[in-house]
């Protein structure tokens, strides 16, 4: 795939930035960041308003720690198409990175509007409020998701601890048995079903 796209580094300047940009995301997803950010600035400058190139510079800024000048890339994507999912997908973990959860819960709630059952939205969503420490919306948003990946032990066990800190041993035990069915090896999970056993 790389040599192919190497190919087209010659050609004009839309061609050229299409290439660079999956050159970008290529070398991003090897985790090689020196090769991605080169591939992203050249992206960038042979056209400037293309939104994949401006979310694949952020994704290495973001990548390096400098979350404030990630977010600003991935806002300039947008204006240049306000559809672009990965943009605002990539905000809104900037958003969360930075503690600006208002702003964060915005971004994906605006996805959600997009992409009705993207899991990896429902469940930053999910996990937004929990950090907002408003575990009702948390688990409605969480139970959504299960309509959507009915055996995902990790969010089942996570609706099994949040229905237990509400203090609903029923449905905790429900959803932490659920998560032990699909995934019998989660220490944390046998440890909880073993008290409630004793219980």
């Amino acid at each position: 795939a790389l040599e192919t796209l190497k190919m087209f580094e010659k050609k004009d300047s839309r061609v050229k930035s299409a290439a660079a940009t999956n050159l970008s995301f290529l070398y991003y997803l090897e985790n090689e960041l020196a090769q991605a950010t080169n591939y992203a600035d050249l992206a960038v400058n042979s056209d400037r308003y293309n939104p994949a190139a401006l979310t694949n510079k952020g994704n290495t800024v973001f990548a390096n720690g400098d979350y404030e000048k990630a977010a600003e890339f991935y806002k300039e994507a947008l204006r240049n198409d306000s559809s672009c999912t990965e943009a605002l997908y990539n905000l809104g973990l900037t958003y969360k990175k930075l503690n600006r959860i208002d702003e964060a819960l915005d971004c994906f709630l605006k996805l959600h509007a997009i992409l009705r059952n993207s899991a990896q939205v429902l469940y930053q969503i999910a996990s937004i409020y929990e950090i907002m420490e408003d575990p009702n919306q948390a688990i409605e948003w969480l139970l959504q998701l299960i309509s959507v990946v009915p055996t995902d032990p990790h969010v089942l066990s996570k609706l099994g601890k949040l229905y237990d800190n509400e203090g609903d041993k029923s449905q905790a035990f429900h959803y932490y048995y659920e998560s032990y069915r699909y995934f019998p090896s989660n220490i944390e999970v046998i440890e909880w079903l073993g008290a409630y056993y004793i219980d």
